[in-house]
């Protein structure tokens, strides 16, 4: 199982030792680690890690809690695979099929931030156009649609929305497991946005010239 461990920790030497050496006692082997941001003397990381076994969110937070300062603020499981280049897939993609530029970026951006589903709603109904593969099954979605590309959480559902102006449609992204959005991951997705809609743009260009 891949998993993605969201941990607050102070900005020091030595504790990101301690908290690899925490998760290698408990048999996890870290993939990969990205730094979300540096604060006021914290860091926020994601780990991902490859965990052998069960799902044990309370078993990780009982051994990251001995490390002092730690807090684990998201456990999740994610099909991100480390050492492979998604989102250049993703443009590959588009680039090579215009006309299904927002599709193909639908069924992919879940991946891209270890969410579970994603939309394209129109922008002027609210009818959902196309959905991920776990998406609800539904026609219309709430109001969930911000003018600005905006990170924000209903209940237990965690989102990431924003309008795709040059298509008359608004993306929301959602996570029904793990933390709230970081804006590094709600940054992520605009700029993927804004290079599909360039590349289907430029397409569709040379194919009508």
């Amino acid at each position: 199982m891949v998993l993605r461990v969201r941990v607050s920790l102070p900005d020091r030497p030595g504790v990101l030792g301690q908290v690899a050496r925490a998760f290698g006692v408990l048999g996890a082997d870290i993939l990969q680690v990205t730094v979300l941001e540096r604060e006021g003397g914290r860091a926020m990381d994601d780990f991902t890690l490859s965990w052998p076994g069960g799902f044990a969110a309370a078993e990780l937070r009982e051994r990251l809690a001995i490390v002092p300062g730690v807090r684990i603020e998201g456990v999740w499981p994610t099909r991100e695979v480390p050492g492979v280049s998604p989102d250049y897939d993703l443009l590959g993609h588009v680039a090579s099929d215009a006309e299904r530029a927002y599709v193909t970026l639908v069924d992919a951006v879940p991946d891209l931030v270890s969410a579970q589903w994603a939309v394209a709603v129109d922008s002027r109904t609210g009818a959902v156009v196309h959905g991920s593969w776990q998406a609800p099954g539904v026609d219309e979605m709430p109001d969930l649609t911000p003018l600005r590309p905006a990170a924000f959480s209903e209940g237990p559902l965690h989102l990431l929305s924003l309008p795709v102006k040059d298509a008359g449609l608004h993306l929301v992204v959602a996570r029904s497991e793990g933390p709230a959005f970081h804006q590094v991951e709600l940054d992520k997705v605009v700029r993927l946005v804004d290079i599909v809609t360039r590349l289907a743009a430029s397409t569709a260009d040379r194919t009508v010239a």
